[in-house]
C-alpha cells in the first residue's frame, strides 16, 4: 500500500514539474502561447465533461461545449456572448431530453465557457495593472491569482493531513477538513502579501501598505471560493460515482480535477476587478 502511494506521489510531483513551467512560460510570453494554452485546456475540459457524464451523444455534446468555449473566447460583446451561451445551453437541454443527467450535460456548456472564458478575460484585463515598466500586468496578476488557488490546495493538503480534525464536508469529500481549509486560507494570505511585496519593490511601484493588505484579503476570498469550486466538483463526481474526471494527467486525474477551483473562482475575480479599478 505504501509503495503504491509513493508511486502516485512521484507521478504527481513529476507531472507538476512539467506542467508548472509550461503554464508560467505561456503566461509570461503572452500571445500566442497563452491563447494556445487556454484553447487546449478548454478543449480537454469539453471532452472530459462529455466523457465524465454518462450520455448517448458524447460527440454532439463535446461539439456544443467547444462551440460555447469558442464564443466565450472570441466574442467581446458581453450581451451577444451571453445570448449565444443561453442559446447553446437551451439547445443542449432540448437535445438531452432523454438523458439521465440532462441538467449536468446542460451545465457543462456554461461551466466550461464562462469559467475558462473568465480566465482568458482576466488575463487581458490585468494588462493595465500598476503601469509596471517593461512588464505585462497580465502575467504578474494572473500568476497572483493562480498562486492563490495553488496555495489553498497545498496548504489544505499539508495542514489537513497533519492536523486532521473535523471534516469540512464529509458527505461530499471525506478527506477535506476545517483545519485544511483554514491552513490553505492562511497560506494564501501569506503568499499574497509576500508576492505583492516582492512585485512592489522589484518594480518600485507606489503602493501603500493598505493596498498590500487589500490583496491579502482578496487572496483569502479567492482561496475560499476556489475551495467551494473544488467541493462542487467533488459533489458532481460523487453523484456520478466516479473518482476522477479522467486519466489525462498522470498522478492527478483529469484536467477538471486540477483546475476546478481556478475556473470557479475566475468569473468572480474577473467581475470584481472589472467593477473596482486598482491603483
Amino acid at each position: 500500500m505504501e509503495k503504491a502511494k509513493l508511486t502516485s506521489l512521484q507521478k504527481r510531483v513529476l507531472t507538476s514539474l512539467v506542467m508548472i513551467p509550461v503554464v508560467i512560460g505561456a503566461l509570461r510570453y503572452g500571445h500566442p502561447f497563452a491563447d494556445i494554452l487556454v484553447y487546449l485546456v478548454g478543449i480537454m475540459l469539453c471532452w472530459e465533461w462529455a466523457a465524465m457524464v454518462p450520455n448517448k451523444r458524447a460527440n454532439v455534446y463535446t461539439a456544443c461545449y467547444a462551440f460555447a468555449l469558442g464564443c466565450s473566447l472570441l466574442i467581446s460583446n458581453r450581451i451577444v456572448l451571453f445570448l449565444m451561451l443561453g442559446f447553446i445551453a437551451a439547445f443542449i437541454y432540448l437535445k438531452a431530453k432523454d438523458e439521465a443527467h440532462r441538467l449536468l450535460l446542460t451545465l457543462g456548456s456554461l461551466y466550461i465557457s464562462i469559467g475558462v472564458g473568465a480566465l482568458y478575460w482576466m488575463y487581458f484585463l490585468f494588462d493595465a495593472f500598476g503601469g509596471i515598466p517593461g512588464e505585462r500586468g497580465s502575467f504578474v496578476m494572473t500568476l497572483w491569482f493562480i498562486l492563490m488557488v495553488w496555495s489553498v490546495d497545498i496548504g489544505g493538503y499539508i495542514i489537513g493531513t497533519s492536523l486532521k480534525g473535523p471534516k469540512l464536508a464529509p458527505r461530499i469529500s471525506p478527506n477535506k477538513t476545517w483545519s485544511g481549509l483554514i491552513g490553505g486560507v492562511v497560506l494564501a494570505v501569506a503568499v499574497s502579501f509576500i508576492y505583492i511585496y516582492v512585485i512592489k519593490n522589484a518594480f518600485d511601484l507606489p503602493m501603500l501598505m493598505s493596498e498590500q493588505l487589500k490583496f491579502s484579503q482578496l487572496g483569502a476570498i479567492v482561496a475560499v471560493v476556489a475551495q467551494i469550486g473544488d467541493l462542487i466538483e467533488s459533489a458532481i463526481k460523487r453523484h456520478l460515482n466516479i473518482k476522477d474526471s479522467s486519466a489525462l494527467i498522470p498522478g492527478h486525474g483529469g484536467v477538471f480535477d486540477r483546475i476546478d477551483g481556478l475556473i470557479f473562482a475566475a468569473p468572480i475575480v474577473y467581475f470584481y476587478f472589472s467593477l473596482f479599478s486598482f491603483n
